[in-house]
C-alpha cells in the first residue's frame, strides 16, 4: 500500500478540486496511458487494485508506469464517538486527481493489450476514466 514515508503534517484540510489538470497530463514513460475525465480521491488501496489488474492483463509482459501518489491523509473518527475532543486520526492516503491527470502508463505491449488492460484498471477506479496513445491531445472532460 503506498503512502509517504513521512510527512510535515499528519492532519489537513480537505480542500477543494476545481478546474483541470496542468501537470502530469501528458503520457511521458510510455506508449499508452489512462486519463482521468473527472476529478476525484483515489486511495492507495485503489491504485494497487488497478495496478495488480493491470500487470495480471499483460501477463508480466511490457512496463507499468504509476504517475499519482496518495499525499493526502483522509482522518476518520472511531465509532460511536461523541462530537467534538479534537479531529480524527488518519485512516487512509488519497491522491486528488483532476480531469487530464494521466495516471497510468503502459509500455512494451501492442495496443490492443494496452487498451484491455486499462479497461480493467479504470473499473478499479472512482473517476472516469480515458484510453490516450503519447502523441494523442487529451481534451478534459467534466466540471471542476
Amino acid at each position: 500500500m503506498l503512502m509517504p514515508k513521512r510527512v510535515k503534517r499528519r492532519r489537513v484540510h480537505r480542500g477543494r478540486m476545481k478546474g483541470i489538470a496542468t501537470k502530469g497530463n501528458a503520457v511521458t514513460y510510455g506508449s499508452f496511458g489512462l486519463a482521468a475525465q473527472s476529478c476525484g480521491w483515489i486511495t492507495s488501496n485503489q491504485i494497487e487494485a488497478a495496478r495488480i489488474a493491470m500487470t495480471r492483463s499483460i501477463k508480466r509482459g511490457g512496463k507499468v508506469y504509476i504517475k499519482i501518489f496518495p499525499h493526502k491523509p483522509v482522518t476518520k473518527k472511531p465509532a460511536e464517538v461523541r462530537m467534538g475532543s479534537g479531529k480524527g486520526a488518519p485512516e487512509y492516503w488519497v491522491a486528488v486527481v483532476k480531469p487530464g491527470r494521466v495516471m497510468f502508463e503502459i509500455d512494451g505491449v501492442s495496443e490492443a493489450q494496452a487498451r484491455e488492460a486499462m479497461r480493467l484498471a479504470s473499473h478499479k477506479l472512482p473517476v472516469k476514466c480515458k484510453f490516450v496513445c503519447k502523441d494523442q491531445e487529451i481534451e478534459q472532460g467534466g466540471e471542476a
